[in-house]
C-alpha cells in the first residue's frame, strides 16, 4: 500500500549502514536512545531526571529490547527474534511483534497491555497509552495491521484493527475502536470510531497533547441536539394549541397516565409490583 502525502513513514531503523565502521552504528544507537528518553521527558510529567526514565520505564525498555528483536528478524533468525520479543512481553507486558516496524521518539506510557501485530507501521512522535491494540483482521500472510503516521496519539484502551492509514497526528480517543481510515489532524472517538473533530478544521486542535477530558462526545452531543429539537416541537405544538384554542391536559398527569399504561402489559408487571 503507497503511503499518501498525509502518512509519514517510520525513520529508518537506529543503525547505520555496515560499511560506516561500528563505533559510527554504535553511535547512531546512543543517539537513537537519546531521542527515545527525550520523548519521555517531554511527554510526561512525571518523569523528573533521565536515569529515572532509563531505569523504570518499560515502555522504553519495550522500545529497546523491541530493536534488537527486529534486528534478528530482518537477519531472518525468527526464533531467536520471537524469543527476545516473548521476553520483552514478561518484563514490561508490551507485546511487540519482532516483525513490526517502529519509529524514532515513540512514546509507550504505562504500557501495560500494549499489543501490536507483526505488519504495523508506528510513525517517529506516536503516543500509545496503556492497553492499546494494533490488530489485525485477515488470516492472509500479507500487510494486515494499522499503518500509523508520525505524532499520532492513541488514548488507553483503544483498539485499531485492519489494514488502515491512521494520518499524521490524528488523535484516537481513549476506549474507541477504530476500522476505517483516519485523515491526518483528526480526532476519532466512539464504538466504532468516528470522527468528531476533522483533520482540516484546525481551530478544534486542542493545545494539549490529548486532553482526555476535553474530547467531545458524539452521544451526548446527540441527546442534546435530540432534548433540544424536543422542546422547539413542544413549543410549537403549544403556540398551535393556543391558537386553534384547543384544550391543552395537565402534561405531567397525562404522562405518567401513559407510562403506566405502557407498564401494565401482558409481559410486563405493574409498575409497582404485585
Amino acid at each position: 500500500m503507497a503511503n499518501p502525502q498525509h502518512l509519514s513513514a517510520p525513520s529508518p531503523p537506529c543503525t547505520e549502514a555496515e560499511e560506516a565502521g561500528p563505533l559510527r552504528r554504535w553511535g547512531a544507537r546512543l543517539r537513537c536512545m537519546r531521542r527515545d528518553v527525550d520523548a519521555v521527558m517531554t511527554h510526561d510529567p512525571a518523569a523528573r531526571t533521565p536515569l529515572e526514565v532509563v531505569l523504570t520505564y518499560p515502555g522504553l525498555h519495550a522500545l529497546w529490547m523491541h530493536r534488537v528483536a527486529h534486528d534478528l528478524w530482518d537477519a531472518e533468525r525468527p526464533l531467536a527474534a520471537r524469543l527476545v520479543s516473548h521476553a520483552n512481553r514478561f518484563f514490561t507486558g508490551i507485546e511487540v511483534h519482532p516483525g513490526a516496524i517502529i519509529g524514532q521518539g515513540v512514546f509507550i506510557d504505562h504500557g501495560m497491555g500494549v499489543v501490536i501485530g507483526e505488519t504495523a507501521r508506528v510513525g517517529d512522535g506516536c503516543i500509545l497509552y496503556k492497553g492499546v491494540v494494533l490488530g489485525g483482521t485477515s488470516m492472509a500472510r500479507q500487510q494486515r495491521h494499522p499503518q500509523l503516521g508520525a505524532h499520532v496519539v492513541v488514548g488507553s484502551n483503544a483498539c485499531i484493527l485492519g489494514n488502515i492509514e491512521i494520518g499524521d497526528g490524528a488523535r484516537i480517543g481513549s476506549g474507541s475502536v477504530v476500522i476505517h481510515p483516519v485523515e491526518a489532524g483528526a480526532t476519532v472517538v466512539g464504538v466504532p470510531g468516528r470522527e468528531v473533530v476533522p483533520g482540516h478544521d484546525r481551530r478544534a486542535r486542542f493545545d494539549a497533547t490529548l486532553d482526555h477530558a476535553s474530547l467531545p462526545d458524539p452521544v451526548s452531543a446527540m441527546l442534546r441536539s435530540l432534548r433540544d429539537e424536543n422542546h422547539r416541537l413542544r413549543e410549537r405544538l403549544e403556540r398551535l394549541e393556543s391558537a386553534l384554542e384547543l384544550p391543552s391536559p395537565n402534561d405531567a398527569d397525562d404522562d405518567q397516565h401513559l407510562f403506566d399504561a405502557a407498564l401494565a402489559t401482558a409481559d410486563l408487571p405493574p409498575q409497582h409490583g404485585g
